[in-house]
């Protein structure tokens, strides 16, 4: 539980999952999204939220190549609990 909290709670990782909750991202998409986080910081949450099975990646043959990341199945289940706790926060 604590290691789940911790990697939920870290900085950027919520903003990422609320992203894609509403719907499949391009990176570009992404960024322009959340102004203030780095490229980096953006590449190391998705990877780490592919990584643990909460998003995906596809890479489509358009040229230039487009690569769009959406929440799993798991991930919007993830994104619901935040939006749970989102409304109560301001409730």
């Amino acid at each position: 539980m604590t290691q789940t909290l911790a990697f939920v709670g870290s900085k950027w990782t919520p903003l990422v999952i609320f992203q894609l909750h509403l719907g499949a991202r391009r990176y570009g998409e992404l960024q322009r999204a959340m102004p203030g986080i780095s490229p980096k910081t953006l590449a190391e949450r998705l990877q780490s939220l592919e990584e643990r099975g909460l998003v995906t990646r596809t890479v489509y043959p358009d040229k230039p190549p487009r690569v769009e990341y959406a929440l799993t199945p798991r991930g919007h289940e993830l994104g619901d609990i935040l939006d749970t706790i989102a409304t109560w926060a301001t409730a």
